[in-house]
């Protein structure tokens, strides 16, 4: 099993309460669920911030010092191209 972060860097900005963090995401994937959960709260990240959980997008956003973080303890580092190969390959699977 493998983890993966992209390279996507898509910039956005997230009200937190009273402030707003403008910023840029990535996103984390695994090859399951339970691998991404376990990755990702390892890093610091909360399993409830998951993305579409269960299905072909799952994923956690991470800003780039969380994906430094994760490349650090063992990430693979994938372009954004290859992650959305990625996710066709897992569309294609689930609707089999």
């Amino acid at each position: 099993m493998t983890v993966y972060v992209d390279d996507a860097y898509i910039p956005a900005a997230v009200r937190s309460g009273p402030l707003t963090h403008d910023t840029c995401w990535c996103h984390l994937t695994a090859d399951s669920t339970e691998e991404l959960v376990a990755f990702a709260t390892s890093i610091g990240l909360q399993a409830k911030y998951i993305q579409y959980p269960g299905t072909w997008k799952e994923h956690f956003d991470v800003t780039e010092p969380k994906r430094r973080q994760a490349v650090a303890k063992g990430a693979v580092e994938v372009s954004a191209r290859d992650r959305v190969m990625q996710m066709a390959e897992r569309r294609m699977r689930a609707t089999e």
